[in-house]
């Protein structure tokens, strides 16, 4: 029996059609048709009931509301007529415009959100990576003995291994596909926070929080790329700014799980003094949680079409989009719909015949290294290095650039700065209780109680016993102990400055040879000393990092909500500009008020108002760059954002402590320039994804 649907074509407005295309011939000459023809159950239907559901009022009619299907049967006869009466039309753009219209008639239901939550769940694990080292750092610090750099160290690794990971697997996207490479990156990430979490010395922490941060750091440009091209035009904006819902989750849930997690100490375990596997190990663990699902999820989707068909995969590409059409259909109800397409656009490339030709020949150790030396040399070429495949064809992308690289630095430079000014306060109101005692002499008393906050000067301790207790930024400052005993001491900033201890036993504590600065000592013992760095197991943890990154990510909420229901309406470069110069204006009140309360309430609020401008560029970097060079762009892009990250953390952390203005004004600056330089962006509201 003949195939009834072997000749069809593709049907458009102004009697554009296409035709049959590379190897097509019989079953391979596909084509589409722009109507569904008529099924023998909806004849059946009109006999039967006198009518059809096709043929009932729509009820905006009433009210002169067209019908959303005239809406898009203009809009397909507006690009035919404009292609039509235009230059001739590349195959490129013939396929973008096609592929449009396929993706109207899949409709956008149950594939669609399927693969949002899935997605999502990745974007949620790279929201996660940011708050992981935060939340740990006080109880890795104690665990891991780490110094001040050696902290710092730890933070900047994170977010540099997320700018080479961005890079990296941005440009492998363009070219290898964007499911596979989101897979192979959380599974890279998966691993090696796996390991992380059981690594008892510094570098291999260090080291297995590099890679998983190189794993990482491909979600962002990957999904969004990825997403996009599963959605039509009129809801691309709308669905990828609901997308950025997740990151604000992965904050949140961050913030809950170290919060219910690392201060139980009892969760942890130890095998004897050279592996202690604490709480906050526990809850990196846990933090993988959102990737590890993403993972799980992704082995159920298929890779994107249109990256198919920019790669001359035909038939991959159509099983694909049936896929979506009949899911979305047998969805709502309507399992008679039928798939029309027959034939898309699918050039094939020389690139591609490159790493065909190459391949077949040689032995296997010689195919894998001429594919993937091939490899690397197309990605660096789509990479935006070439000034005539670049910056002059895509118009916008240095404005773009710019935009997002201002935005980068004042976000996470002011998502640093708040928490640490909070600290700074908080240390300082702690300073200003502090209790001076001057000249005391204390014999033959046992001390039984915790010191806490104390500095004592010049001071004489004759026969005491400090037993069992806790000595919490306590500094000893030319005082006298003679034949005094210290034994189970458990200490934090504890100083000896120029003192003289004479006939005294340390017995089971940790203070060693670093908390005595030029002290003299004359018969004195040291039994058992603790050496090295303990957790600290009846120390409460210090809440406010937890409840301050809780309500920063909370604040979020209402700015994706409204930049999302408005992001069609009021257009993408209105929201980035005003979202910025809003953001700007924000930082100008903590001028007038500079309490710890004050710098929550600003954070929040700069939160909530700068998420609309980041959504509006996510949007706008899917939409302003072609689909072979999408995810490459935004990998590059997203790189620039984590250098710009890095700098801006380390510039507004310097000011900590010494000046509010520079930071503000620094701030207020870079954010009222980029909302100017982004009403310069051009408007993507209407393009159709290249």
């Amino acid at each position: 029996m003949a195939d009834p649907w072997q000749n069809t074509t593709y049907h458009q407005g102004g009697g554009d059609s296409y035709g049959s295309y590379g190897e097509g011939g019989g079953h391979d000459g596909y084509g589409y048709q722009a109507d569904y023809p008529l099924q023998e159950e909806d004849a059946a239907s009109d006999v039967t009931e006198g009518h059809d559901e096709e043929d009932q009022m729509y009820e905006g009619e009433y009210q002169g509301i067209p019908h959303p299907d005239e809406v898009k049967a203009a809009q397909r006869a507006a690009r035919a007529k404009a292609r039509a009466a235009g230059s001739a039309v590349s195959e490129l753009e013939e396929l973008s415009e096609q592929y449009e219209d396929i993706m109207e008639d899949c409709g956008h239901g149950k594939f669609q959100w399927t693969l949002f939550v899935v997605l999502g769940l990745a974007l949620m694990a790279d929201g996660v990576e940011c708050f992981v080292v935060a939340f740990v750092l006080p109880s890795a610090e104690k665990d891991l003995c780490l110094s001040n750099a050696e902290k710092g160290m730890l933070g900047l690794t994170v977010f540099l291994g997320m700018m080479v990971g961005a890079f990296l697997w941005g440009g492998l996207a363009d070219k290898v596909g964007r499911r596979r490479c989101l897979v192979v990156a959380l599974a890279i990430n998966c691993v090696f926070v796996f390991l992380s979490s059981f690594a008892q010395g510094y570098g291999f922490f260090l080291f297995f929080r590099l890679l998983s941060g190189v794993g990482i750091g491909g979600t962002v440009p990957i999904v969004y790329s990825y997403f996009s091209e599963f959605l039509q035009m009129d809801k691309r904006g709308e669905h990828l700014s609901w997308l950025c819902m997740f990151w604000m989750i992965g904050g949140i849930y961050a913030s809950f799980t170290a919060w219910g997690i690392i201060p139980r100490y009892g969760w942890g375990f130890s095998m004897g003094t050279e592996f202690q596997f604490h709480s906050w190990r526990v809850f990196v663990l846990v933090a993988a949680l959102p990737a590890i699902a993403s993972l799980v999820g992704l082995t159920f989707m298929p890779e994107s079409p249109r990256f198919l068909l920019e790669n001359a995969k035909h038939d991959e590409a159509w099983m694909i989009l049936k896929q979506v059409h009949d899911t979305n259909w047998r969805a709502k109800g309507q399992p008679e719909k039928v798939f029309t397409v027959t034939h898309i656009k699918a050039p094939k490339t020389a690139e591609d015949e490159f790493i065909e030709i190459q391949s077949a020949t040689g032995t296997a150790v010689q195919r894998w290294a001429v594919r993937s030396l091939t490899l690397c040399k197309l990605v660096c070429r789509n990479t935006p290095n070439r000034r005539r495949d670049w910056s002059w064809k895509h118009v916008g992308s240095m404005v773009k650039t710019v935009v997002r690289t201002e935005a980068s630095e004042d976000y996470y430079g002011l998502s640093v700065w708040f928490p640490d000014m909070i600290k700074h306060l908080q240390y300082e109101e702690y300073e200003s209780k502090v209790k001076v005692f001057h000249k005391e002499r204390v014999e033959n008393f046992h001390f039984n109680f915790s010191l806490e906050n104390q500095i004592h000067k010049e001071g004489e301790y004759i026969h005491d016993k400090f037993i069992s207790i806790e000595m919490k930024s306590v500094k000893f400052e030319s005082s006298l102990f003679e034949d005094c005993r210290f034994e189970d001491i458990r200490s934090t900033d504890t100083v000896f400055e120029n003192c003289t201890i004479r006939s005294t036993v340390f017995y089971n504590t940790d203070l060693w040879e670093e908390k005595f600065i030029d002290c003299k000592m004359e018969n004195t013992t040291f039994e058992h000393n603790k050496y090295g760095c303990h957790l600290d197991t009846v120390e409460e943890n210090d809440v406010l990092i937890y409840l301050v990154s809780f309500l920063g990510s909370l604040a979020v909420l209402p700015g994706n909500i409204i930049s999302a229901l408005f992001m069609e309406k009021i257009g993408r470069v209105k929201i980035i500009g005003g979202s910025m110069l809003i953001s700007a204006g924000c930082t100008f009140f903590l001028f007038l008020s500079f309490s710890q309360s004050a710098i929550i309430a600003m954070q929040c609020l700069f939160c909530g108002v700068s998420v609309a401008a980041w959504n509006g560029i996510e949007v706008v970097t899917v939409e302003l760059y072609p689909t072979s060079k999408r995810a490459t762009a935004f990998g590059v892009l997203n790189a620039l954002c984590k250098l710009a990250a890095v700098l801006g953390s380390s510039i507004f952390a310097s000011f900590v402590g010494i000046t509010k203005v520079v930071p503000i004004l620094l701030s207020f600056t870079a954010l009222v320039c980029g909302g100017l330089v982004a009403l310069k962006l051009p408007d993507t509201r209407e393009r159709i994804l290249q």
